[in-house]
């Protein structure tokens, strides 16, 4: 059964979903089988750590904002990467994203890789503190219950500019109603 979920697409939290740990988050699916479940990470919410205070090698490949994001709630304490690379090489310590072409080259970055053998290959990477997980159906039933809205990532969404306006921006780019959500009130009962 294809339950529309696929690796490299968005999950976009809907106004309905107060969970403070994805209130008006964007997740990118890194991860999904039907009957194993579904990882994500998002990727609008920037810490104040810088990358170079947990990952120094790292740092100065970091697309800005130069700072950890929270992936997730899940694993906090472990830290994982995305990058973005041209061509059609996989160079070692990088595996890309089976999914939308829109992001077909991004790919998880080994962070235990030393940094020299990509810094040529890159032409961005942010660094997540943490992961979002599902287990097998539950996520499905989430977005049954209208806690997510399932989207097209495009490219650029990994490494916006301006992650805390991602939510905004995935959302007024879609057709119909869809695009008004965009302008929904942070708290409607002061509307």
């Amino acid at each position: 059964m294809d339950d529309g979920i696929t690796v490299g697409t968005l999950l976009v939290a809907t106004p309905q979903l107060d969970d403070p740990n994805f209130r008006r988050t964007v997740v990118l699916v890194v991860e999904h089988d039907g009957d194993g479940g579904t990882l994500g990470v998002v990727l609008n919410r920037p810490t104040e750590v810088p990358v170079d205070r947990v990952l120094p090698p790292w740092a100065e490949l970091v697309t800005g904002p130069s700072v950890v994001f929270q992936g997730g709630p899940v694993a906090l304490d472990n830290a994982l990467a995305l990058a973005r690379l041209p061509g059609e090489d996989e160079p070692l310590g990088w595996r890309a994203l089976d999914g939308e072409p829109a992001v077909a080259r991004v790919g998880l970055v080994d962070l235990d890789a030393p940094p020299a053998l990509l810094a040529p290959e890159l032409l961005q990477l942010r660094v997540f503190a943490g992961y979002a997980g599902w287990g097998a159906g539950q996520l499905v039933g989430e977005i049954e219950d209208g806690a997510w809205y399932l989207v097209t990532a495009e490219a650029g969404d990994v490494f916006a500019a301006e992650p805390e306006r991602l939510w905004q921006q995935v959302l007024r780019r879609q057709a119909g109603d869809l695009a008004f959500v965009s302008t929904f009130p942070d708290d409607p009962t002061l509307n």
